[in-house]
């Protein structure tokens, strides 16, 4: 398993990179809302030599317009991971089924050469999810034994921690076999 971390405006720009293989670095939300640290994340990331992922918070509605904020936010090279981030919002609401899929086909069609996931926990897994839509892969949020959480399906990425920060294991023999995954799109 490789060993990976996902970081927002909340973490340094110089998070920790030693043992890691990978990053993903919140690009975006809804229509308006870009992460200050972006460039300095990601330019970080890029250094350290880790394949790179950027991801979209999801909120209800505007699906196309989101698709489009994202892809012209997040940067563009030609390993990047894009993900959408499908859980629930501030206000206590969710993007539907419906709306997740269309956002992940939107930003497929956007970025035809990228690999396009789904980020979600558990609960929206099992409990939320009707489709089993999960674009290029699925990326499981379980806080248990990195590498073993608690669902059936097929699993690239697995958060399985947020203390003291999100930590993740990527379904990779190594960092060039998900190098080439990313790059295969």
């Amino acid at each position: 398993m490789l060993r990976g971390i996902d970081v927002s405006a909340y973490q340094s720009s110089s998070f920790d990179t030693d043992g890691l293989s990978f990053a993903f670095i919140k690009a975006t939300e809804g229509r308006s809302y870009i992460n200050p640290r972006l460039s300095a994340q990601t330019e970080h990331a890029r250094d350290a030599g880790l394949v790179v992922g950027f991801y979209h918070f999801l909120w209800p509605g505007n699906l196309t317009a989101q698709a489009e904020y994202f892809v012209k936010h997040a940067p563009e090279k030609g390993s990047d991971l894009l993900a959408v981030d499908w859980e629930t919002t501030g206000d206590g609401t969710h993007a539907s089924n419906a709306e997740k899929d269309s956002f992940i086909r939107k930003v497929k069609s956007l970025r035809p050469n990228h690999r396009v996931l789904l980020y979600c926990n558990r609960n929206f897994w099992l409990n939320v999810d009707t489709t089993s839509y999960a674009g290029d892969g699925l990326w499981i949020a379980d806080y248990v034994t990195a590498g073993e959480p608690r669902i059936k399906a097929k699993w690239r990425f697995h958060q399985y921690t947020s203390d003291p920060h999100d930590k993740d294991v990527a379904d990779f023999s190594s960092k060039a076999a998900l190098k080439k995954w990313a790059d295969d799109a």
